[in-house]
């Protein structure tokens, strides 16, 4: 598990560690990992172009004694100041000590150290830093932007300029990193977007502050190993109802694919059954990809078979179900029941109009699915908000719902209606995984996973987001590819998983 702390947590452990140690040493430390890093970086320190980005905090006083250190390995290292005039004085010091140079912010010198850079370091503004940038940082980051265009290499200290190190949020000007070299502890920003784009791969380095971080995490990205250990494995005694047995009432006489790739995704994340409940033509198209799912027909408008479908462990509802009367009257009934409920797709719109079905769902474990334009539409809010606050949305509608919230998206976000249970990241996935379909291959793999009974809502959603997100991988390869593909690749993702990687 990759652990991100609150801003707030982290400074309180950086206040405890530094009653122990001499001054500055939690800054040396930082300026070695983060010189370290950018030395790695280089093809080589000596003769390379490196510009330092300095704001007058500890955060551009880190990046200042990175760059005395690289320039004294015999790079050429220019500071240019965040503000006029004004930079962290010992950082400063150490860097001119080391045969760097300060250039004036307004002046010509800076845009042109910036265009001739081969490596940016950023350190304008750290974790403290909230909303955009502003003049003259702002002309930084744009001149940074274009330098990088070039193939300058581009490293933030700690956090990317401009970027929420709680949520993630960027509400203007920030820069955009190759590389973040990130101190004592993951930040929350780093991992979700818009945050994490303008991230890049986020190195951390250990200054000392794990026993310290006494707070617990606000979120969390599962890794393979975590995944590995959720992911129920069949021992010789099991049958299929101790794998689970899978309710997916899906699919209508328009949508048939929705239930062929949900009944498929809970087939293939390991349902020992999966009785499905839909519409005739669903159902035929169903029989003729998985026939090995039990099916129940609905013969007739107005009737609701959900008791006829038989003996389930949980329900998956919603995928091509439909928004009219009959499909809300079979949403009521799965949501009746005391069993574990997924719902997505159609049924989050039903939901939508429709928010008093959760109202007796108080201690059964339910999980919603929703990407962002059906979130906003449960939550009465607007689409962009919530793609601006990833984070913050899916936190407001699991308490508000009081249900497990799955945020679709280019970072999928999970949260819980307990307030003190870490979201979780999923770190997998790609942008080729946006394509019709593809929820609902998502919703039959946390069915799936919810029928066998031996993980919490959270859970399930989790390893479910990091196995399809991993199957969209392992099947796109930076190639266009379908949700039947990403289907297909199910099994080698789990495999993945159980074999250590990626």
């Amino acid at each position: 598990m990759r652990n991100a702390y609150a801003v707030s947590d982290v400074r309180a452990a950086e206040r405890a560690l530094m009653a122990r140690v001499p001054d500055g040493a939690l800054m040396q430390r930082a300026a070695a990992g983060l010189a370290s890093v950018c030395a790695r970086l280089l093809s080589q320190v000596y003769g390379s172009q490196v510009v330092v980005l300095a704001g007058t905090g500890d955060n551009g006083g880190d990046a200042l004694f990175a760059g005395a250190r690289l320039a004294r390995r015999g790079a050429i290292v220019t500071a240019v100041p965040a503000s006029t005039g004004r930079l962290h004085e010992a950082g400063a010091a150490a860097l001119r000590g080391s045969g760097g140079r300060l250039a004036d912010v307004t002046g010509q010198a800076a845009g042109e150290a910036i265009a001739a850079g081969d490596l940016i370091i950023d350190g304008i503004l750290g974790i403290g830093g909230r909303g955009g940038l502003r003049e003259p940082a702002a002309t930084l980051a744009a001149l940074t932007a274009s330098a990088a265009g070039e193939g300058a290499l581009v490293v933030a200290t700690d956090l990317p300029s401009g970027v929420d190190a709680d949520t993630g949020v960027v509400a203007g000007a920030a820069i955009r990193a190759d590389v973040t070299v990130t101190f004592g502890a993951v930040k929350p920003g780093l991992l979700v977007d818009p945050g994490a784009s303008y991230a890049g791969t986020v190195e951390l380095v250990d200054i000392g502050l794990g026993p310290y971080l006494t707070a617990p995490p606000v979120a969390a990205a599962l890794q393979a190993a975590d995944v590995a250990a959720l992911l129920p494995r069949p021992g010789g005694e099991s049958d299929k109802y101790r794998r689970g047995v899978l309710g997916v009432l899906a699919g209508s006489q328009q949508y048939t694919g929705a239930a062929v790739l949900s009944v498929g995704g809970a087939i293939r994340g390991g349902a020992g059954m999966v009785r499905l409940v839909s519409a005739r033509a669903a159902a035929n198209v169903v029989r003729q990809h998985w026939p090995e799912a039990v099916i129940t027909v609905i013969e007739s408008a107005g009737h609701a078979p959900i008791e006829a479908a038989g003996r389930v462990q949980a329900w998956t509802a919603g995928p091509g179900l439909g928004t009219g009367d009959d499909a809300a009257a079979m949403l009521a009934k799965v949501l009746a029941s005391p069993l574990p409920v997924l719902v997505d797709a159609d049924g989050l719109t039903v939901l939508s109009r429709n928010r008093d079905l959760l109202a007796g769902r108080a201690g059964a474990a339910t999980v919603i699915t929703p990407h962002a334009g059906e979130l906003a539409r449960l939550m009465n809010g607007a689409h962009d908000e919530i793609v601006a606050h990833r984070l913050e949305s899916a936190r407001r509608a699991a308490a508000e719902l009081g249900v497990t919230v799955l945020l679709k998206g280019s970072t999928t976000v999970i949260a819980t209606p307990d307030a003190d249970e870490p979201v979780l990241v999923n770190p997998t996935g790609t942008g080729w995984l946006a394509t019709a379909g593809s929820g609902d291959v998502l919703s039959g793999l946390a069915g799936a996973l919810l029928a066998q009974g031996v993980l919490p809502a959270r859970s399930a959603a989790g390893a479910a987001a990091f196995v399809h997100g991993l199957a969209g991988r392992l099947a796109a390869r930076d190639a266009p590819i379908g949700a039947a593909d990403v289907l297909a690749a199910i099994p080698e993702a789990i495999r993945t998983v159980w074999d250590g990687e990626p």
